[in-house]
């Protein structure tokens, strides 16, 4: 699906930095759209896509590298402000005859001293140093021919430079990160003041440009929607009706991974309330034995992946539904961290949505969120008319419980992990804590610990618990409970589920971790 892009947009070059995505999700913040592409893209496609501005992300490699990645020099005489981070600082320079140095790695916080107060850094005061984080192996010795050094740190003579002949900026620290307090301020110069960008990408303006794209790509074909009651799906569902109506047919599969009531919840919300034509697939005992005695996760994903569309044909097919057409609710995240975008930006591991179809599915994908982030999903989804305790729900992830049992999946497992889950999150309501975190849940451990109950040996399953506070989901930190919440929860797991006798808590950030555990 394409949509009517919006004049003003940022293309960001992507060299293998973990940071690219936080790039993009700054921009996104201010209301410019932004894409993510490879280097490889050439001066004629970057044309023809036509930015308001370019930015060079970071990344591993080294510019003295024979196989490094680079990018034509005619892409910094193109008459479009170019932003260069860290390595995209060095390339500028090494383009444009300066000179980097080779192996000088510097990892942290440094204070910026700013030599003029104007273009990136307009409105900073020069007198106060500015707090910024580097993480890099090479930096810029030498500013090119024409170049004028900006900015400086007490081991960096070279931290920012411009062209005084263009709009052409290279900071070699990270602007990017929350640990650089002053980025969101500098790259707002840089889309406004520099690149005369205007805030364009609204909640208001996504709907109806996706409404547009959604009928030109429909057409008059029917439209099927596998509706999970995440809000992913029902924000893309939502959006579906509106631009097709009684086209779209909901088909939720009750795959037997789902939390405790949600199927309830999806009939009710979706087919009472919202007038939708919804079909309900009732799969548990098929879910259950192709995973039966599976323990990789990949494994797990493809086979959700692959019995779910199987099981969308059948229950289509039976309905009389003659649909081409699948609605999925993937996420701009989900695309970043499934596809390696240029080669040195690692795959972290497949992804929900965009993972684990079959290759020969016979339909063909309506994503009308692919370009999201959540919390721009939340806003569309409050732009449509959905309530805000529904836009507000954590995120679930496609596979459900399945990637949140360590191990075989089995119906019994299952029911120990709802429960727990299920108690988790009441407790967290009930501490008035809900909207503070990102996202909450249970885990089962593919182990099991010996415990005193009722005055006599135990020997039963581990849960673990996790909670995570996030910007995007991108990374995360582990949420800060108040003891007596972790006290109360676990007390409660150990007491109600049967087969639980040990309680632990998650406090890993993400990096290194992921926020699912599979």
């Amino acid at each position: 699906m394409t949509l009517t892009r919006p004049r003003d947009r940022v293309l960001i070059l992507d060299y293998g930095s973990q940071f690219t995505q936080l790039i993009a999700r700054r921009v996104r913040e201010e209301r410019v759209f932004c894409e993510i592409h490879p280097p490889t893209r050439s001066v004629e496609w970057i044309r023809s896509w036509a930015p308001s501005a370019i930015v060079l992300s970071g990344g591993p490699s080294s510019v003295y590298e024979e196989d490094g990645p680079g990018v034509e020099p005619e892409l910094l005489h193109m008459d479009v402000p170019v932003l260069g981070i860290c390595y995209g600082m060095q390339l500028i320079a090494e383009l444009e005859g300066g000179r980097v140095e080779y192996g000088k790695r510097e990892y942290g916080r440094a204070e910026l001293r700013l030599r003029e107060a104007e273009g990136l850094f307009a409105g900073f005061a020069r007198e106060h140093p500015v707090t910024v984080w580097c993480s890099h192996g090479d930096h810029v010795d030498q500013p090119p021919e024409g170049y004028r050094v900006v900015a400086s740190t007490e081991g960096l003579p070279v931290a920012a430079f411009r062209a005084e002949d263009r709009a052409i900026y290279g900071v070699q620290f990270h602007p990017e990160v929350a640990h650089t307090p002053e980025g969101d301020r500098m790259l707002s110069n840089f889309l406004f003041r520099v690149a005369g960008c205007r805030p364009s990408w609204t909640a208001s303006a996504f709907v109806e440009e996706s409404i547009a794209a959604i009928r030109e790509q429909a057409g008059s074909r029917s439209v099927i929607c596998g509706l999970s009651g995440g809000v992913d799906s029902s924000v893309a569902a939502t959006l579906v009706h509106r631009a097709l109506g009684d086209r779209l047919t909901c088909i939720f599969v009750d795959n037997g991974l789902l939390r405790k009531g949600e199927r309830e919840g999806v009939e009710r919300t979706f087919r009472r309330h919202m007038g939708m034509e919804l079909l309900v697939a009732d799969a548990r005992e098929e879910f259950l034995e192709g995973l039966a005695g599976v323990d990789d996760p990949e494994r797990k994903r493809r086979i959700i992946g692959g019995i779910f569309i199987r099981v969308f044909e059948r229950t289509a097919r039976e309905a009389g539904k003659d649909a081409s057409l699948l609605v999925q609710g993937t996420l701009y995240p989900d695309v970043i961290e499934s596809l390696s975008v240029r080669g040195p930006s690692a795959t972290i591991k497949t992804h929900h949505n965009v993972g684990g179809l079959p290759d020969d599915m016979p339909f063909e994908l309506i994503e009308p969120l692919r370009e999201l982030f959540k919390d721009e999903v939340r806003r569309v989804g409050q732009e449509l008319g959905l309530s805000e305790a529904f836009v507000a729900r954590h995120p679930f992830p496609g596979p459900g419980l399945a990637v949140r049992i360590l191990g075989e999946v089995t119906w019994e497992r299952l029911e120990v992990l709802r429960d727990a889950d299920a108690i988790f999150l009441e407790e967290i309501r009930a501490a008035g804590l809900y909207d503070e975190i990102w996202q909450a849940f249970a885990v089962l451990l593919p182990v099991r610990s010996v415990g005193v109950m009722g005055d006599a040996r135990t020997y039963e399953c581990a849960v673990t618990l996790r909670a995570v506070t996030s910007r995007d989901g991108m990374t995360a930190d582990w949420y800060r409970f108040p003891p007596e919440v972790l006290a109360r929860a676990s007390t409660r797991i150990i007491n109600e589920v049967a087969g639980v006798n040990r309680v632990a808590y998650d406090i890993s950030s993400k990096p290194p971790a992921t926020i699912e555990w599979e």
